[in-house]
């Protein structure tokens, strides 16, 4: 079951005027019922909508929030409503006049037209002005007035536990109430989430002797913008699992960290662009929050013209945005120079292999013949070690062996003074 507050963010997708009174979810909307084909209709709407399917859905009409919630607790309590609206209105149903009733009914006053039509000023110098104003509301004598919900910019919700969370499993049992909040409030803003905090208070200041830091927290972060909260829950539950509380926990807080417009989920009518299972990204990030960060690589091309240096693996989680990917993707096509001539293997050796030669023939399970080159690479001169060493002055061939097949070799280049020197041959990748 939602919060409260979330109910709320919800019923504005129907109207923009919303508010809680007392017990009741009030929504106002008769400037807008017809947008939703009549009363009716959006009341069917409302009810097939609820975020709350298992729970009991009433609702009452009325010309004022006063009438309509005071029918609605007649209902609830299985009273047949007054044929005189809202006179013959039982007076236990006016919130103002709860305080009050006992001695309303010494004066011999049942129903709202009773106390309406005691004289005004004595009336109001006995039981206030609250009561008297709520009934010149009910009456149309006064304007109707409330603050109306509106969305938070943030997402933050805190939630007190039943009882204190000794383990993972019971905080996320508390958590799922918490994240229904936060799907309804996504759908809301019309975003989508990317990374979440989720924050337990903990009960102890002090446990075994060890001071103990007043809350412990987990992050959770996507690779896209999602509003999927059973891949959420998922993640955290991953990350809970990998996670010790260092003592009960009492309070439980979610809050949004990341959040990006959400552009809706796209789909095809090509049945083999509708797969079932998860999404790629999906699993790398649950792979990412069981192993850890550091376990989950994927390569990353890099501006460099020396092959071993194209690419280098990071965490699939890096957190990096999208907006920051494509900017450094239009950077590398903008600086990396074009190489129609260059012709890569498939396969690229983890360190370049020395050869053997016979004579000046370099060998790889047998002589090499040279198909294709030299391809002259002169690269890594403006850097020092932790820039990928020492400079690549190179002459790359496209080589065939007689048990390898075709096979990218390179020569190192010898400057001319250095000419008597050795030349050696490096095997650098494999072609499938």
């Amino acid at each position: 079951m939602p919060t409260a507050e979330a109910l709320g963010w919800w019923a504005l997708q129907f109207t923009p005027h919303v508010v809680w009174q007392d017990e009741a979810l009030m929504l106002e909307v008769a400037a807008c019922e017809r947008l939703w084909g009549g009363r009716l209709s959006l009341m069917r709407q409302i009810s097939a909508t609820h975020p709350a399917p298992d729970a009991r859905l009433l609702g009452a009409q009325g010309a004022t929030s006063l009438e309509a919630l005071a029918r609605l607790r007649l209902f609830v309590r299985g009273e047949r409503r007054p044929d005189d609206m809202p006179a013959g209105l039982p007076l236990d149903t006016l919130s103002a006049a709860r305080d009050h009733l006992d001695l309303l009914a010494r004066l011999g006053c049942r129903t709202w037209g009773d106390v309406a039509a005691l004289p005004r000023g004595g009336f109001t110098r006995r039981f206030g002005a609250a009561l008297r104003e709520a009934l010149d509301v009910a009456w149309g004598q006064r304007p109707e007035t409330h603050v109306w919900l509106q969305l938070p910019d943030v997402f933050e919700q805190k939630l007190e536990l039943p009882a204190l969370a000794e383990n993972a499993g019971e905080l996320m049992w508390s958590a799922n109430r918490l994240l229904a909040a936060l799907s309804i409030w996504l759908r809301a803003r019309q975003r989508g989430a990317r990374a979440i905090e989720l924050q337990w208070t903990l009960d102890l200041k002090r446990f075994n002797g060890v001071d103990l830091p007043p809350n412990q927290h987990i992050t959770v972060r996507t690779a896209e913008p999602t509003q999927d909260m059973a891949h959420l829950r998922r993640l955290l539950a991953e990350k809970l699992a990998l996670t010790t509380l260092a003592a009960p926990a009492s309070w439980l807080r979610l809050r949004s960290l990341e959040t990006d417009p959400w552009a809706g989920a796209s789909t095809s009518f090509l049945p083999e662009d509708n797969r079932k299972g998860d999404k790629l990204h999906e699993m790398v990030e649950r792979l990412s929050a069981r192993l850890g960060p550091q376990q989950v690589l994927v390569p990353v091309p890099h501006a460099d013209r020396r092959a071993e240096r194209t690419q280098t693996w990071q965490p699939a989680l890096s957190g990096n945005r999208p907006q920051e990917k494509k900017e450094k993707k239009k950077e590398r096509a903008a600086t990396a120079p074009s190489q129609p001539d260059a012709i890569y293997p498939t396969w690229l050796l983890p360190k370049p292999l020395r050869l053997d030669m016979d004579g000046e023939r370099p060998c790889y399970r047998g002589p090499l013949r040279k198909l294709i080159g030299p391809q002259r690479v002169e690269a890594g001169w403006w850097g020092g070690m932790k820039d990928g060493g020492h400079p690549a002055v190179r002459d790359y061939y496209v080589a065939e062996s007689p048990e390898a097949g075709l096979v990218w070799i390179y020569r190192e280049r010898v400057p001319t003074r250095f000419a008597d020197a050795e030349v050696h041959w490096y095997l650098q990748g494999l072609y499938a």
